[in-house]
């Protein structure tokens, strides 16, 4: 196993010790239908204000990428600074565990390349 944790904060889970505690908390984490696109989108554009935010996720509304960044923010994964009092802005960026995540969204990203594909239409062409 990889000790290069050693100088990194550790999140606290209800599971640890368990071997399957790792997969099943990172999914928890991650696992929401926008959480990994929205660490995708940080990762790919750094921070952002709320409105990059929901241009670059494409099919959000703005109640749900809200409520996505207060969880994401909860579970230390992504933190909210205000930039601007009047006009009120804030811009979100990755923590340092937001932004470890890189290999396992890109991960995903990749296994999507390559496995996924659009579903044909009714003519039978995609």
């Amino acid at each position: 196993m990889d000790d290069s944790r050693a100088d990194t904060e550790q999140l606290e889970v209800w599971c640890a010790g368990e071997e399957w505690c790792p997969v099943t908390t990172t999914a928890t984490l991650i696992g929401k239908k926008w959480h990994p696109v929205i660490v995708h989108r940080l990762l790919e554009n750094g921070p952002s204000g709320f409105n990059e935010l929901k241009e670059d996720v494409d099919g959000i509304s703005s109640k749900v990428l809200s409520d996505s960044l207060d969880d994401l923010e909860e579970k230390r994964l992504v933190s909210r600074e205000v930039v601007n009092e009047k006009p009120f802005r804030v811009q979100y960026s990755l923590t340092d565990h937001g932004a470890s995540l890189e290999p396992v969204i890109h991960a995903m990203r990749d296994w999507g390349r390559q496995y996924l594909t659009a579903p044909e239409d009714e003519t039978g062409t995609s």
